[in-house]
């Protein structure tokens, strides 16, 4: 018995790096899952795998960055298996570059793949939930998994494109929380460390010892997902999680900090220049070089 038999579920981008570890483990578990990713082969070729292991899996070729796209990929798994339980948006591209020289191109695209291709499975997931809560499926614990980043919540130079993107779903994460509780479903969002494509130049190096734990390792960030897809996670929502290696990090977004009043008079210039000590405390008023933290 796996911790998701049965459930149908939508992993866009799965023909490579996390999102194949995702779809994997997923049916490892139980679920028929539908890999959907613009590379029909590498789709196909990760279906063989789930299949091969014992697993059922179909593949999907839609552009999810479409609404289109999104309906034809969410439809499909409704009209092929009776209904949706699980949506695990995953796919996303790079193009850095820094703000001063990035192309309308560049911006565009990544908001595309992440921002719409993030929305708009999200979006037709939703209106599918909603008809079933609204014919008297009750019982029903919808869940959808969202892929953010620490550059997102940290904000990295050289990636306005991406970070801004992933810093939108951290956000979409929240609201589609909030809007969807009403009809038994949950919204939650990962931010993986690990070895992908997407990262290979940056992290291709980082391999480790021979039977060394690998930190960096994709595979590390599946059970994260699976965790969170499964029925034993209903109070948990409008969260994001930081997964790298044997780490799991609970974020807590934007928090106040610091305050100063001004005893119901309008501030001035000087007023405020006067008080940084009182409003920054101990805090710096710069920023490090990364976010990132251990």
């Amino acid at each position: 018995m796996g911790s998701l038999d049965g459930k149908a579920v939508l992993v866009t981008g799965a023909g490579r790096g996390i999102g194949r570890e995702e779809a994997r483990l997923l049916a490892a578990e139980g679920a028929h899952v539908v890999v959907n990713d613009l590379d029909t082969d590498q789709a196909k070729a990760v279906v063989d795998e789930i299949t091969a292991a014992g697993g059922t899996a179909l593949a999907d070729g839609e552009d999810v960055s479409t609404w289109p796209g999104a309906e034809a990929a969410v439809g499909r798994v409704v009209a092929e298996l009776g209904r949706l339980d699980v949506l695990v948006n995953n796919a996303g591209i790079i193009r850095d570059a820094m703000s001063f020289s990035i192309t309308e191109e560049q911006w565009d695209a990544v908001v595309q793949v992440h921002l719409k291709g993030h929305l708009a499975p999200s979006h037709f997931a939703g209106r599918h939930w909603r008809e079933r809560s609204k014919a008297g499926h009750s019982h029903q614990r919808g869940r959808i998994v969202n892929t953010v980043s620490e550059s997102g919540l940290y904000g990295l130079a050289g990636q306005v494109n991406y970070a801004t993107a992933k810093a939108g779903i951290a956000s979409m994460t929240i609201v589609l929380a909030r809007e969807l509780a009403k009809y038994g479903v949950t919204v939650n969002a990962i931010a993986p460390r690990a070895r992908t494509r997407m990262t290979e130049t940056v992290l291709g190096s980082l391999t480790p010892e021979p039977g060394a734990f690998d930190e960096w390792d994709p595979a590390n960030v599946a059970p994260v997902v699976a965790w969170l897809a499964g029925d034993g996670t209903d109070a948990i929502t409008g969260q994001v999680l930081v997964v790298f290696g044997d780490k799991v990090h609970l974020m807590n977004g934007w928090d106040r900090c610091g305050r100063i009043d001004n005893d119901r008079r309008r501030w001035t210039v000087e007023d405020l220049s006067g008080r940084v000590d009182e409003l920054f405390g101990d805090r710096p008023t710069g920023l490090p070089v990364t976010g990132f933290g251990e």
